[in-house]
């Protein structure tokens, strides 16, 4: 089944809602980079998020990105998504593992550590919106949740969540967004937070083997939730020769020279999909022409 996400309402468009199963989305990612189980799952929360927000966006070309800075051993978490819920990111030390926590699950908050999430709104205008909170857990749903409510002023409930097999490799992933709109009546968010305390975990009803619908409509019961709409969601990175070409003639004719007086094929990574691009010295000194 390929990943998705659905959009729904419910207590008649008091509560806006989203859920997504992403899959192969996460393991596209930690194939990509090679990333340890606790990366894995931090990235592929972030991814999950990422995916949802993205989607949430107005115009076709707006862009989100999404920041987690800790302190932790895993660096930063850098995710960014479009208006369609194609996401690319990465995790600056994919390699660190650590035992798991005292519940027995992989130990996300320590390998974030404590610092900051950002979110970068690029909506075309003059200048992104980037609106900026800690950390409040380092497990990143509950640090979602804390966002939407300070910078946003929206009541959120963010549960993400990614479950590896034995071999290391993805068995589940999803997650969801629930959001009160202005003026719920208080009925309605006090049914809301009975059942959200009943949920068990994403990963508990993706192993159940729920869809994002089912998941809905777990945590709106009894709230008339209506699915509004549904999209695809992957693992879609824009790099191109062509980029990676862009990128070198913006280093300069000095840096440009440099590489070509050293006589040898550059190699550069994409940082969001971890593709390599090998640049011989031919092309060095095409580039080297087009450069201011």
């Amino acid at each position: 089944m390929k990943d998705y996400i659905v959009r729904a309402t419910a207590a008649n468009n008091q509560i806006r809602a989203f859920a997504a199963t992403t899959q192969e989305m996460v393991e596209f990612a930690r194939a990509a980079h090679n990333t340890s189980p606790v990366a894995t799952a931090a990235l592929g929360r972030l991814l999950t998020a990422g995916a949802m927000m993205g989607w949430m966006q107005k115009n076709e070309k707006d862009v989100l990105t999404l920041k987690v800075r800790g302190g932790g051993p895993l660096g930063g978490i850098t995710v960014t998504s479009d208006a369609k819920a194609n996401v690319k990111g990465y995790v600056e030390h994919p390699e660190v593992i650590l035992p798991p926590n005292s519940k027995g699950k992989l130990d996300v908050a320590s390998a974030v550590g404590v610092g900051m999430l950002q979110v970068i709104k690029d909506m075309g205008l003059k200048e992104p919106y980037v609106g900026q909170t800690i950390l409040t857990t380092s497990e990143i749903a509950e640090d979602l949740t804390y966002y939407f409510a300070t910078s946003e002023q929206v009541p959120s409930s963010v549960g993400l969540g990614v479950l590896m097999e034995k071999n290391n490799t993805v068995k589940r992933a999803g997650g969801f967004i629930i959001q009160l709109l202005p003026f719920t009546e208080d009925s309605i968010i006090d049914k809301l937070e009975e059942n959200l305390k009943n949920v068990t975990s994403v990963t508990n009803m993706l192993e159940e083997g729920m869809t994002p619908e089912n998941i809905l409509e777990t945590i709106l019961e009894g709230l008339d939730p209506v699915v509004a709409d549904r999209t695809e969601t992957a693992f879609e990175c824009n790099c191109s020769d062509t980029k990676i070409e862009k990128m070198l003639i913006s280093l300069g004719k000095q840096e440009l020279q440099s590489m070509i007086d050293d006589g040898e094929t550059i190699e550069v990574n994409c940082h969001f999909c971890n593709k390599k691009y090998h640049v011989p010295v031919e092309k060095l000194q095409d580039l080297l022409k087009s450069a201011l």
